[in-house]
Formats: C-alpha cells, structure tokens, sequence
C-alpha cells in the first residue's frame, strides 16, 4: 500500500534532462560534408522501404561519427520505430539475434550484414529517482520507446547523431556536433549512472580518446576513475571483443596508457600490470614500461603489414609474467618450463577469463621460448630445426620472442631471430584469429603440382582457375564450398531480391552453378584437342564433321566425338575386305582414343 502511495506521489523524470536539445537540432547538409553517396546502398534500401511502410528510420552511431572525421565506416546500423517482429515481416531475408538487446538483422548477398534497431526507453531508475540503487547494470533492455528516449540511453554524445538520408540532414539531441568541432568524449547524463548501467563504456571511452585524438571530459574521466571496479560485472565475451578491437586499432600502446591513466588497466589484469610496473623504472609513463615498450613494436609491426594473431598480443600483456623462459641458462627440460609457465599464467587467464583455446596456445608459445636460443648454436640447421619451423605455433612464438628481444634492446637475441627470420618459415593458419587488416590468406597459401603447372602455363589467371578446378572443388565456386552451401547461399540471394521491389533489386551476380568465362574457354579448349585427336582416326568426312562440330556445351561435343568413332570403326570393319579404288589415301592407324 505505501510503495501505491509513493508511486502516485513521485516524480517521474522525463527523458528532456539528460538533453541539450530537446526538441532535437537539425544540422542540413549546406553545414556538414555526409552526402547519401557516402552511406551504404544496401542501408538505404533498407531505411527506404521503412519509411515507405510509414516507420521512422536513421542511420546512427559510428558511421556518422566516422564519416564526420573523414573515415570510412566499417558498418551502418540503423534505428527504427518498427519493432523486431515488424521488421521481420518486412525483410524475409533477416533474423532476430541477442537477449539482452533484441536486433534485427538483414543478411544480403554476400553475407553482409545491415543491423537494425529498434528505439528503445529508458530504464526506470532514470525517469524515478527513488528507484536507484548501487546495482543499475542493464541485463535486459527490450522496452522500446520514442528517438529522444532512445538518444538519452546511449553512451556518448558523439555516438548519439542520427542522420535522415531523405534531406541530408544531421539530427542532434545531446550537443554530439559540438563535441566532434571540440574534439571531446563526453558521457550522456551522469556518468555514474551511465557507468553502473553498462561498465564497459568506461572500456570504451579510454579507447575512443586515443583512438580519435580526442581528449576526455573531466567528469568522464572523474567517473571511469571513481567507478572502474564496476567493470568485474562486466561480460566477459564484450571485454574480449573490445581488446580484441584494440589490438586491431594499431593503437594499442596509446589506448593501453589510456587505461592505466584511468586505473582500468591494474583493475582488468592487475598480475600482469604489476609485473610490468615491477620491472619498469619508477615513476617512467605506461609507454616506457615494458609492456609499453612492446605494444609500440607490435603496433609499428602492424603499420608495415605484418601478419599478427590475437595470441601474440596476449603474450605480449603477460611476458613480465614469465620472464625467466626468455633465459635459456635456467632451463635443462622443457617439462619445468611448462610447470612454470602454467602457474605463473594461471591467475592472470582467470582475471581476464580468457577461454581454453587461447590459455594453451600461450602455454605453446612460452615454452617455445628456450629452442630459439639453443637450436642455434653453431649455426647449424638440423632435422629438430626444421621440425620446429612447421609447428602451427612457431609464428607466433618467433614473433613474441622477435618483439621481447627488440623491447629489452637484448643484442644478441636479436642476433638469433635474425637466423630464424632467415629462410622459409610457417604462416598463421587461416582459422587463428588475425588482427592484421591486411591479412591475404590466399597470399601464404602453399600452390600443389597441378597449381604450379597452371602457373608455368597460363600465368596468374591460370592460377585463379587452378585454384577453383585443381584441388576437385566444384567449377565455378573458387571458395572451396560444399554444394549444398552454395545452394543454400544461392537460396539466401535469390530470397534477399525477391524481398525488394524492381527499383531495389540487388544487380544479379554469377551463382555456384555458373563457371567464369575464363574456366570455359580452357574446357573448352581441352575437349576441342580431344575432338580433333578423334577426328584424325576416322576416314570418312561425315565422321570428322561430327567430332568437330563446336557445340556450346563440352560435354555434348565429347560424346559426339566418342560416337563418331565407333561409327568409323564399325565402317573399318566392314570396308577391310574390299579393294581400295586407285588414288585413294592410305588409311591411318587406329589410335586408342578413337
């Protein structure tokens, strides 16, 4: 009875304080450079058909803010009034995904991926102050609401604009514009609040500041200081993902040292921050420390192209951690060292809830640590040698003792990876996960017999078709598919233009079924030299014009060129008996291809 009294009494807040725009400001394209050439065909299709259906739809978040600093975005989400299971009436050719955030996703041809969401409220203890408490973490948020409600709800101001493709214009609630001329990372609403609801923003925005030259505002910063211990609750999955996006950044010193400025970084992996700090003079900045020191060679690495794993950087983060393997006259066996390596790693895997996969590839690339100092000796290249430079792990063992020996300026460990760089040495796989952006896993892939003499006889496009008919992949599919995947990308594809009007009908592409004009003239080409073989053990024209009708499909003029030799054969048969009129041409031997 009293909470009803209470509830009739209270004050409920409205969105309208967390704004500085209420009303919401409209920024027309004559003052900013976003034109709709620039956003994604596919997301305009998509905000196209909404609006047409009388929903609300904006392109929002991080590709306003990228196309605003002059980047190119690496997705479009887009923001809607029309709920998951409107949107999945709308879009045969979508799926609704998560639980704790219920999104729409439209799949198109090639497997891109448009994300759409739908405008969601406010949680409760922002519109009633009497409901806040010390745990606010949203483990559900599938209340929808109005645009204004959805805005207030984000984490930062300058994730928070929505741009209407249908005049160009740049819709502002919280003052983001300003913050992106000021170059500044402001939190929307009380940055307690903010912070307790989803502690990663606090991850987050140490990340953006670097990442985009931006400086953080003092309340922000005040904030991520006074809350960073909310981040133990925290997804373990969502801060995975976030370093692993760090590391893909080629930032990774500077974003690091953002954090340790902040005191996330001794929260999140407090054992292998000690030891760095341990060893490092005192009072010196992150970047002077020596994991500081390493994450600027990987990063310099990283911008000259170098193929790096998410492995090699969290070896990097616990080396401090281990650092008696990098000494070859401690060791005899390699069983000590992995007792070693195992119980120094285990605290810190934990604190950052690293999974199986990832605690025994670094256990791999630690205990690796000690060859590359012994093998060496007296410069010989034996038959363990060679062994080891084909394990799957040596990439990334050679690459973190390469960027140890650099960092501790260590000359004579440089000296030896400078022998192990020499000569032929094995590439990540294909399934590890690369951080480079210019990773080419085509580009390391070893070339068999038949590769090679498609190489040596029609170049690089006898390559491409080598690849696609040479290892006895399907013709016309150079992925290497099954064929009930390409038939099921098949039936995605055609359902996904079946689901748009003629004005939005995706340009057809070659399916799994058709061959490329290249792979046909080189069939075509080989059964024509089989026709001909065939044509010059037969003596009777008919029979020759038989085998060397050129029919479009290779399979028919093969098996017109098999008939017309058992027709020749047959006739030789029945003609060997006779007398050959004068003048007539020798008959030609029979070949066992006729």
């Amino acid at each position: 009875m009293f909470k009803m009294i209470r509830g009739w009494f209270s004050f409920r807040r409205g969105p309208d304080r967390f704004l500085k725009y209420p009303e919401g400001k409209r920024i027309y394209r004559e003052f900013h450079s976003i034109r709709n050439t620039q956003m994604d065909q596919d997301g305009l299709k998509v905000i196209n058909r909404l609006n047409r259906y009388g929903y609300k739809s904006y392109f929002v978040g991080g590709c306003i803010r990228d196309l605003l600093l002059g980047k190119k975005p690496k997705d479009f989400d887009i923001v809607t009034n029309a709920t998951p299971t409107q949107l999945r009436k709308l879009f045969s050719n979508s799926r609704v995904i998560g639980r704790r955030f219920k999104l729409v996703h439209v799949v198109f041809r090639g497997g891109k991926v448009i994300e759409v969401s739908t405008f969601r409220s406010l949680p409760e203890h922002r519109l009633d102050s009497s409901l806040e408490s010390d745990d606010m973490y949203l483990k559900r948020d599938n209340i929808f609401g109005t645009p204004k409600e959805d805005v207030a709800r984000r984490d930062f101001t300058i994730n928070s604009l929505y741009f209407d493709p249908r005049n160009e214009s740049i819709i502002d609630y919280t003052g983001g514009f300003e913050d992106m001329k000021n170059q500044r990372i402001n939190v929307i609403g009380d940055p307690d609040i903010s912070f307790k609801e989803d502690p990663v923003r606090m991850l987050r925005a140490a990340k953006f500041a670097p990442l985009l030259g931006f400086s953080m505002h003092s309340a922000c910063a005040k904030g991520i200081r006074k809350n960073r211990f909310e981040i133990a609750k925290a997804n373990s999955n969502r801060l995975l993902e976030e370093y692993f996006k760090i590391f893909r950044t080629g930032k990774s010193a500077k974003i690091f040292g953002s954090m340790y400025e902040t005191g996330l970084l001794e929260t999140l992996m407090p054992s292998a921050i000690a030891a760095s700090v341990e060893r490092a003079e005192p009072g010196v900045p992150f970047e002077d420390t020596p994991l500081g020191r390493r994450l600027s060679i990987a990063d310099r690495m990283l911008a000259e192209r170098e193929d790096l794993t998410v492995d090699i950087y969290l070896a990097l983060l616990f080396c401090d951690l281990v650092e008696d393997v990098f000494a070859v006259d401690r060791w005899k066996r390699e069983e000590h060292i992995a007792e070693y390596v195992k119980s120094r790693l285990d605290e810190a895997c934990n604190e950052m809830k690293l999974p199986g996969r990832d605690r025994s590839r670094l256990l791999q690339i630690f205990i690796s640590q000690i060859r590359f100092r012994s093998e060496t000796d007296g410069r010989r290249k034996n038959r363990r040698t060679d062994a080891f430079r084909e394990k799957v792990y040596f990439f990334e063992a050679f690459m973190v003792f390469k960027i140890h020996s650099l960092a501790e300026a260590d000359d004579e460990a440089v000296q030896r990876a400078m022998f192990w760089e020499i000569g032929p040495r094995s590439r990540p796989p294909e399934s590890h996960r690369m951080i480079s952006l210019f990773y080419n896993p085509a580009r390391h892939r070893r070339m068999d017999r038949e590769e090679f003499r498609e190489e040596r006889e029609h170049g690089a496009n006898g390559r491409e078709s080598g690849r696609s008919g040479g290892r006895g992949r399907q013709r016309g599919d150079s992925s290497g598919r099954s064929s009930a995947e390409r038939s099921s990308q098949g039936r995605s594809s055609r359902r996904a233009d079946e689901d748009f009007s003629e004005d939005e009908t995706i340009e057809a592409q070659p399916t799994g079924r058709q061959t490329s004009r290249k792979e046909n003239s080189r069939r075509e080409s080989s059964v024509k030299a089989a026709s001909d073989q065939a044509a010059t053990d037969v003596s009777t024209p008919e029979t020759g014009a038989v085998a060397n009708e050129g029919t479009k499909d290779g399979a028919a003029r093969e098996g017109a060129a098999k008939e017309g030799g058992a027709k020749g054969r047959s006739r030789r048969r029945r003609g060997r008996g006779r007398r050959k009129p004068a003048g007539a041409q020798p008959e030609q031997p029979e070949s066992e291809e006729g």
